[in-house]
């Protein structure tokens, strides 16, 4: 196998053919649209926490790690003796998103340090890039269809040439999304780790999207899209190693951005109503309403005592008793389990719920 080549070698001109840059312009306008309505919910934090939910539990499924929303939630209010493994690992996916996201807000940089980090946050160890050979990707049948680079100092060597690909604008001329698009077959090229390759590309995918300022906060993911058409995506990747059909890939992911930010346009508007809708009726009906107790309700799709005594700095009885109100309106569930409770958000579970394939 020949050696692979740095991002730079190719050139940015064979990116410009009528048809790219009509995906270009329609993926673009629906992205800004997506950035727009994303900074018209107040709590950016509920849309991180719940569209990052989503992202975790998708960009999972491409990997054979399967659970459900309600797995997924329980595990956030559940004891230790009550883990599910899978959800455990999905939310490490939502963790290292948030790591690799305080990283590139607080620097404006994507390095291959913050990649590192993010791989080990998902994979909970501190491996690093890979340093034995061995490594191959191989077909459903055990075949083996691409090795990836071998040579701990080629790994390096690549990395290093993609993280100044990523952070240097003068390196490759082209717009942010159809480098994204190189930069995630790169990465998926170079395989640098011995696990966790496909999901920290894919947080690579948004944060790059943030670095490069086309979204302010990471809810633009592209796992849903890659899940739905996997054969595709899989054919395409390997397509371009053997035939250099770089100009199929970019399209593919083009026009996943456009359908995904489309598709997440809706589902913030109608967080945004259900949010809207809580706020609206419990303020009118409860002398308990505050903002706090609001972001409380859809920062956590499954909230529980602890969490509202902790976000609203009350008692034990008094968050029990809002809670066992709100129940009682029907703006959450009750739930028991074990020796504890934990309350479901109506409103906000039904958006998500929705969006399960």
């Amino acid at each position: 196998m020949s050696a692979l080549p740095p991002l730079e070698h190719l050139n940015p001109a064979r990116f410009e053919t009528p048809a790219i840059l009509k995906k270009l312009a329609s993926s673009s306008r629906k992205l800004a649209e997506l950035k727009g309505i994303a900074a018209s919910i107040p709590n950016q934090g509920i849309l991180i926490n719940a569209l990052g939910l989503q992202e975790a539990k998708d960009s999972s499924e491409i990997e054979n790690i399967v659970t459900t929303h309600d797995e997924l939630f329980k595990d956030d209010v559940l004891p230790e003796s009550f883990a599910n493994p899978s959800a455990k690992e999905v939310l490490r996916y939502r963790q290292a998103l948030r790591v690799g996201f305080e990283q590139v807000r607080a620097s404006g940089l994507l390095t291959c340090k913050h990649i590192i980090e993010i791989q080990g946050e998902l994979e909970r160890n501190s491996a690093g890039f890979r340093k034995l050979p061995g490594t191959a990707l191989k077909d459903g049948g055990g075949q083996t269809i691409y090795t990836p680079p071998q040579d701990p100092a080629e790994i390096v060597a690549l990395m290093r040439s993609l993280e100044r690909f990523i952070n240097e604008a003068d390196v490759f001329d082209a717009d942010p999304l159809i480098k994204m698009a190189l930069i995630h077959h790169q990465f998926e090229s170079i395989h640098p780790f011995y696990d966790g390759n496909g999901r920290t590309g894919r947080i690579v995918n948004v944060l790059y999207l943030v670095k490069e300022g086309l979204l302010d906060i990471p809810v633009l993911y592209l796992s849903k899209h890659i899940v739905r058409h996997k054969a595709e995506y899989y054919r395409l990747l390997q397509s371009v190693r053997e035939e250099d059909t770089w100009e199929a890939w970019v399209l593919y992911l083009l026009e996943a951005v456009e359908l995904t930010a489309g598709q997440t346009i809706t589902t913030v508007q109608a967080i945004k109503a259900a949010l809207f809708d809580y706020k609206q009726r419990i303020r009118a009906g409860y002398k308990f309403y505050s903002q706090d107790l609001i972001n409380n309700l859809f920062m956590h799709p499954y909230t529980k005592i602890e969490f509202v005594q902790r976000d609203l700095e009350v008692s034990r009885i008094t968050a029990t008793k809002y809670l066992d109100a709100l129940a009682a309106g029907g703006f959450v569930k009750k739930h028991k389990i074990g020796r504890g409770n934990y309350y479901v958000n109506l409103g906000l579970n039904a958006v998500l719920q929705a969006q399960v394939l």
